[in-house]
């Protein structure tokens, strides 16, 4: 049998995550009328019935790409495994009610370590009020393999997908951008530390805050909530998984909008900063490119603007242009910079 040669494949790196995930589905047709929305955004939308949908989506968590254990506690873990799920349903304007969680994991763990990842895993649906619904388990040759899927609910009416952002609303973003990626940055410097000299001890005094972001985000359950009370349904929302860079290119492309934003603008925390200058990576880098966040970034029609900014946690940081004008950063010194994806991507080389 022929072999082709190695000249007539395409490395996957070449593709990139996104890029890859569209070459394989391209072909992929939805038959079910029932599916309002199939690949291509944070959940898939399928109807209950005229008024109500699901929303269900998955995440993969694999060790060494996705988490270290030399710092990342195991009960830590499932309940980050949780929430990164849950955070999908909440960019969709929906309610999570339920996961199935299904782990691969190879002989070294041991049924306490187990517990301790399941501890973190029921921790989170109480806080969010989900319930476990199953899953499976499988051997692993290599380490500790996670797979958790999520499913919401939500009134048809209220779904907010990528795609609905219009020329002049405003763009938002919760909480600060930059925090989880400045925690593992310290993170991944500790345990520099700690392999050189395994009696030295990490020191993470002054730190707590970005630490905890990246070993503890929190879905932004709160921001629906407060929306919701404000009587505002964003145009278009996304969750900061992979950086405001492309995470903003995202909704960009999907709403076939442009975006101009202000760097004065973004929302970084001093703490965030603090460890941008000990590190010598800018500020700007960290809020632009680190993932994890876990933040909701959205658009609201301008007539909000008044509700919008007075809410605690919110921050408009620009607003939607037309798709031809493209997307851009305006510094602080006033240079109008074209944004490009730098942020997470699983097959780069």
């Amino acid at each position: 049998m022929f072999e082709e040669s190695a000249q007539d494949l395409t490395p996957i790196s070449r593709l990139g995550e996104f890029g890859l995930i569209d070459h394989l589905t391209r072909e992929f047709v939805v038959h079910n009328p029932d599916v309002l929305k199939g690949i291509g955004d944070d959940a898939a939308v399928y109807a209950i019935n005229d008024k109500e949908v699901h929303v269900v989506t998955t995440d993969l968590l694999v060790e060494a790409v996705h988490f270290d254990l030399r710092y990342v506690p195991m009960k830590h873990l499932g309940y980050k495994a949780v929430v990164v799920n849950l955070s999908d349903i909440y960019a969709m304007n929906a309610k999570p009610f339920g996961i199935t969680v299904s782990v691969a994991i190879s002989s070294r763990f041991t049924v306490e370590a187990l517990d301790e990842f399941y501890e973190g895993v029921q921790i989170a649906c109480q806080h969010y009020d989900v319930d476990l619904l199953g899953g499976d388990t499988s051997s692993s040759r290599m380490g500790l393999l996670v797979s958790v899927t999520a499913i919401g609910k939500a009134d048809k009416k209220d779904i907010v997908y990528r795609s609905g952002a219009q020329e002049h609303d405003l763009l938002c973003v919760s909480g600060d951008l930059g925090g989880a990626y400045a925690g593992l940055q310290v993170l991944e410097r500790e345990k520099a530390v700690f392999l050189k000299n395994a009696a030295l001890q990490p020191d993470l005094v002054g730190r707590d805050y970005v630490v905890g972001r990246q070993l503890k985000p929190e879905a932004r359950a709160d921001v629906i909530r407060m929306l919701r009370e404000q009587g505002i349904k964003p145009t278009s929302m996304i969750d900061l998984s992979d950086g405001l860079a492309s995470d903003l290119l995202h909704l960009t492309k999907l709403s076939k909008k442009g975006a101009t934003f202000y760097e004065d603008k973004l929302p970084i925390d001093h703490e965030t900063m603090l460890v941008a200058e000990d590190m010598k990576i800018p500020g700007l880098t960290m809020a632009m490119n680190g993932g994890e966040d876990y933040e909701l970034l959205f658009t609201v029609a301008l007539e909000n603007y008044d509700k919008i900014k007075t809410m605690k946690g919110i921050t408009i940081i620009g607003h939607m242009v037309e798709e031809e004008a493209g997307v851009h950063l305006i510094t602080a010194n006033g240079t109008m910079v074209p944004v490009k994806a730098q942020g997470w991507n699983h097959f780069k080389e």
